[in-house]
């Protein structure tokens, strides 16, 4: 009857040494791929101002070229280059808008994922 007690507490001491090494393992795996992923994040960061810095700039720019052409090519009482580039700009800033809420909407995918 010793021997028998004496087992069970060496099976149950394997089980949570084994759980311990399995919950280390996961914690590792994760600390490991949030440091790879920050170095990527800083450029994915400074790239990401630039695509939304390009996404109002184009948009505001040929919406200004337009108003110019217009207002050389069909003189009136109202000013083209004006009105588009404000009509420009509201694109840009619309389409910088969908960048980032797309953009946002794919780290709390990710982020979500991971916590699985």
């Amino acid at each position: 009857m010793n021997s028998e007690n004496d087992e069970q507490p060496d099976k149950q001491h394997d089980s949570d040494e084994t759980e311990f090494s399995r919950q280390v393992a996961i914690k590792e795996t994760r600390k490991l791929k949030q440091q790879r992923k920050a170095v990527k994040n800083i450029w994915f960061g400074l790239g990401m101002f630039g695509l939304i810095g390009w996404s109002v700039t184009i948009p505001t720019l040929l919406g200004i070229m337009l108003g110019l052409w217009l207002d050389k090519n069909h003189p009136g009482t109202q000013a083209w280059t004006l009105n588009l580039m404000i009509v420009g700009l509201i694109i840009g800033c619309l389409n910088a808008w969908h960048w980032v809420s797309k953009e946002n909407k794919a780290i709390q995918d990710d982020s979500e994922q991971q916590d699985e």
